[in-house]
């Protein structure tokens, strides 16, 4: 990737904007759709939007000298005039600039930051509606303020969006003082609030919460207007019914609705948040009980055990898809014969036989899940971290369960669902920000339209990449990176270990523990924790295994006397699907013009180059896997949200959405 646009003329901005303003047609046909929406993706891609925010954040810093020299008090009152004038809708292009560098000042006069100018030309890109791709460790807290700032500005609320509940009180505790100096609320809403203080969260100017969160309150607030379409045809029917707006009136859902409209979201960690979690759709479910139907997922597990690989069913792993042979046919029809019930049918038994199947041949403990206590918990594979609050759909958590012997629980009934991807469309104004997003910035325009401009970082980059080390077998390359860690060690300078599973971490920090080199373990359970963990992984020393994206959105800062070692050592131990992922590992190392190193090592063996691989010899093929896992993950996406789409329109056609 070219570290600036390519030089080409800019259209007037009225011209992408256009295109931005154009959804999908229905009316062409599918093909020709999908080349328009590649042609237009291809082109907002190229335009050279670096240069014009680095000028724009220039004319900001140009306005320093005079707004430095204010008096606090005469800060305070040109903060609050320019709050009316974004208020009243009117401000201009040279409004925006002095809002930003009154922002800016206030900032500094309330924690002691000062934001650069690549930071101020991040938020002035988001302002505009772009995900801007800002490097690990160039402050992204801090820039979320300015445009969070001049959204809250206008009234209406803005969402700032994180990856979890612990970075969403710690972002807002921190900024907090700077809210506050520009004239505005701040609040942050969590998994542990109930309605009474969600609700007060989101009336703040500025509300710091998770995806999760925001859709899930989306969702139960739709179920609680039921057949409404939106607060404003359920406060007309209440004043219609005479019955008023307070709490007493069984009509009252406008005041137990917890949000108050999706008017402007800031995302960070934006292709985490807008491409990784795209795949699964959140869903509200409620209990459905069903004693036979358990009883069925217990007995398949054990009936599975009898069927054989490539005789009885295939195994196609890229897909991960069971196929059963006709002998696998004939065998599922021998084995339920005897059985009855819901086993009657020959189609529902294959059904059962094959998710059991599927339980068993793909979905492995450490890598798709980890057992606690005698529960199934889903490990997010792109983050690695735990998700204990979801299932797998259609019967496949409890067939997972099954296979491992714990406590199987019917299937929930689905009461309502909404992709992320459908979820944050509805937004009016959508921006956001992360360290890798070039990769995924055709995707973003074509189903969010939001461009992507790229962000230079402050200081110049001179991490170090070495060339990727491939060795034939999983046991080899253990105890190369055992090698290499240990070499490293002995020099005392800190080493950050990436892994793709939690099953890896353990693996790897078995082979350490038999040499005695202490070392830290991360598996993304316990957020606050794991953000000390990885904040302290560049003391001298320091050695941590961690799943690719543990700890993200927490800088490493190097210990006394590490930048002479060379800085923070990257070693990665596994080609992710994504090769985001893995540039967010190694942006890990070399913050803010910091030395530091990254290397990878592989082998033959690892999951990427088995589901997508087809020859194995050089590097190049590693990348040829890497390009259609994300090919493949691309096309689901898509999928999860096409379904959603089809759904509501099938509902809102019925009248019930």
């Amino acid at each position: 990737m070219s570290r600036l646009d390519p030089p080409v003329a800019l259209p007037p901005s009225s011209w992408w904007r256009m295109l931005a303003s154009r959804p999908p047609s229905p009316r062409l046909p599918e093909g020709l759709d999908a080349a328009w929406e590649a042609c237009a993706a291809a082109i907002v891609s190229r335009l050279p939007r670096t240069r014009r925010y680095l000028k724009r954040a220039d004319a900001v810093i140009a306005l320093a000298p005079e707004i430095e020299s204010l008096h606090i008090d005469e800060l305070r009152q040109q903060v609050l005039e320019m709050r009316a004038v974004f208020r009243r809708g009117r401000e201009t292009a040279d409004d925006v600039t002095r809002g930003f560098a009154l922002i800016r000042e206030s900032a500094f006069r309330a924690i002691g930051l000062k934001a650069y100018p690549t930071q101020i030309a991040a938020a002035l890109a988001m302002h505009d509606g772009c995900i801007a791709e800002v490097a690990t460790g160039e402050g992204k807290t801090l820039i979320a303020t300015l445009p969070a700032t001049v959204a809250g500005w206008a009234g209406r609320g803005v969402h700032v969006i994180t990856v979890n509940d612990y970075l969403a009180r710690r972002d807002a505790d921190l900024m907090r003082p700077v809210y506050e100096a520009c004239g505005l609320t701040v609040a942050s809403v969590t998994s542990d609030m109930d309605p009474p203080v969600r609700r007060a969260g989101y009336a703040a100017d500025v509300t710091y919460t998770t995806n999760k969160e925001a859709a899930a309150d989306y969702l139960r607030d739709k179920l609680t207007l039921g057949p409404q379409r939106g607060l404003t045809d359920t406060m007309l029917n209440q004043l219609m019914l005479g019955g008023g707006l307070g709490d007493n009136n069984p009509a009252g859902a406008a005041q137990r609705v917890v949000m108050r409209g999706l008017e402007h979201v800031i995302v960070d960690e934006a292709d985490s948040v807008l491409i990784d979690e795209a795949v699964t759709p959140l869903i509200i479910s409620g209990p459905s009980p069903n004693a036979q139907q358990v009883e069925a997922f217990i007995k398949a597990a054990e009936l599975a055990q009898v069927f054989e690989v490539r005789k009885d069913f295939t195994v196609n792993r890229q897909f991960r898809d069971i196929r059963l042979t006709s002998r696998g046919r004939n065998k599922v029809a021998e084995v339920t014969e005897s059985l009855g019930g819901i086993w009657a049918g020959q189609r529902r038994a294959e059904e059962m036989i094959v998710q059991a199947i599927t339980a068993r041949e793909l979905y492995v403990a450490g890598i798709q899940y980890v057992v606690q206590g005698d529960k199934v918990v889903i490990v997010d594979e792109s983050t690695g971290r735990l998700m204990p609050d979801r299932e797998w759909r259609d019967g496949l958590h409890q067939a997972v369960a099954a296979k491992e012997g714990v406590e199987v629980e019917p299937p929930k009934a689905t009461m309502a669902r909404v992709s992320f991807q459908r979820f944050f469309r509805m937004y009016r104004n959508l921006s956001g920000m992360t360290g890798t997003a070039w990769e995924e910035r055709r995707e973003l325009w074509q189903t969010y339209r939001t461009p992507t401009a790229y962000i230079p970082t402050h200081r110049p980059i001179i991490r170090k990449l070495a060339n990727d080390r491939i060795l034939p077998t999983e046991d080899a390359k253990w105890d190369a990176v055992a090698d290499e860690v240990q070499r490293l060690h002995d020099t005392g300078r800190p080493i950050l270990v990436g892994t793709r599973s939690v099953g890896a971490s353990e693996t790897l920090s078995e082979r350490l523990t038999q040499r005695g080199i202490e070392h830290q373990v991360l598996n993304a359970i316990r957020h606050a924790e794991e953000a000390e963990v990885v904040a302290a992984a560049g003391q001298r020393g320091q050695v941590t295994i961690a799943t690719n994206m543990a700890g993200r959105g927490t800088d490493v800062k190097l210990g006394e006397g590490v930048v002479e070692l060379g800085g923070l050592q990257i070693i990665a131990t596994e080609r992710h699907d994504s090769r985001r992922v893995d540039r967010q590992l190694f942006g890990r190392a070399g913050r803010q013009g910091d030395p530091g190193d990254a290397v990878m090592f592989l082998s033959l063996e690892d999951e990427l180059i088995r589901r997508y691989g087809r020859l194995r010899w050089v590097p190049f093929f590693f990348q040829r896997a890497q390009r259609r896992a994300q090919s493949r993950s691309r096309a689901m996406r898509k999928q999860v949200l096409k379904q959603d789409e089809q759904i509501a329109d099938s509902l809102g056609f019925a009248g019930v959405e």
